[in-house]
């Protein structure tokens, strides 16, 4: 682990240009590689254990699983806040375990499934600017990556607000916000639906869809198995520290694989189970049901 005050060389982070300018492309999405990753904390809880994943750059990847199954502690070691207790992690095949997190941090934002571990500015404008300032963002690009994140979350009514006025789902918006203005090439999402009504689920799926489309890499970890069907295109389902399944929505929802979901405490969404039952094949997404039950008997 890297020790207290070193501050190892490594490329510029992406997105500190000169004060004032305005990024015009994407910076560089590097890929992902967990190898053979294991973890215990200092009491002794083992929480990973040979965990190997590969993310390509660009990907779109949901971790799902019960309560204590290692998920959050398994992205955490993505942007270097935990250090493997064995195996490593790799960005564009170069260890992390040298560099140090704020370094990481430029190039994997976190979302905190709880905000209130995230924010601690004074009012909500003074939050979303905190992470670029410190990647050097100065002036107009400061001001624009603010009012693009306000915007992208809906909450652009309250830029002046405490962030404690506001109510815990319009909070986990704004610790969201406050990663996207980092616009990092990795984007990492703890339980970015809970406590959203409607509305706020269909921006964090907006958002999820506009960083995927830009090339960026959107990691993400929920219980909302509808949430996962529809916005990411690989499911990852941990159990008990290690990779139990892996693989698109259609298989991993699929019925073949239902006995595994449920050894993990997990339910498939329900278009897939009603997909079965009614002969479609793996369709996880509603929209997906729609278009078998259009498509006609010939699919069935």
């Amino acid at each position: 682990m890297t020790s207290p005050g070193s501050n190892p060389r490594v490329p510029p982070a992406p997105g500190s240009n000169v004060p004032g300018s305005i990024p015009r492309v994407l910076p560089h999405v590097p890929s992902i590689e967990v190898e053979a990753v294991s973890f215990a904390y200092p009491e002794g809880t083992r929480a990973l254990t040979d965990v190997s994943l590969r993310i390509e750059p660009g990907e779109t990847l949901a971790i799902v699983g019960q309560n204590g199954s290692g998920k959050s502690t398994l992205v955490r070691h993505l942007n270097g806040l935990l250090r493997p207790t064995g195996g490593r992690v790799l960005l564009d095949g170069a260890d992390v375990r040298p560099v140090h997190v704020a370094h990481l941090a430029a190039r994997v934002g976190l979302a905190f499934q709880n905000p209130d571990r995230q924010l601690f500015a004074g009012h909500v404008s003074a939050e979303i600017e905190f992470g670029p300032r410190n990647l050097g963002i100065r002036g107009a690009e400061l001001a624009e990556r603010v009012a693009l994140a306000l915007a992208a979350v809906g909450l652009e009514s309250v830029a002046t607000a405490n962030p404690y006025d506001l109510g815990y789902s319009r909070r986990k918006l704004l610790a969201l916000a406050s990663v996207l203005a980092m616009r990092t090439p990795v984007l990492i999402l703890d339980e970015p639906t809970t406590g959203q009504d409607a509305r706020g689920v269909a921006r964090v799926q907006d958002v999820v869809a506009r960083a995927a489309a830009e090339g960026r890499t959107v990691i993400a970890i929920s219980h909302d198995m509808r949430f996962v069907a529809e916005c990411f295109r690989r499911v990852v389902v941990m159990r008990a520290g290690r990779v139990a399944l892996d693989g698109p929505p259609s298989a991993v929802f699929a019925e073949a694989a239902w006995p595994e979901l449920r050894a993990s405490y997990l339910e498939p969404p329900l278009p897939a189970v009603a997909g079965a039952r009614l002969g479609l094949g793996a369709t996880p997404t509603g929209g997906a049901v729609v278009a078998a039950l259009a498509a006609g008997p010939r699919n069935r």
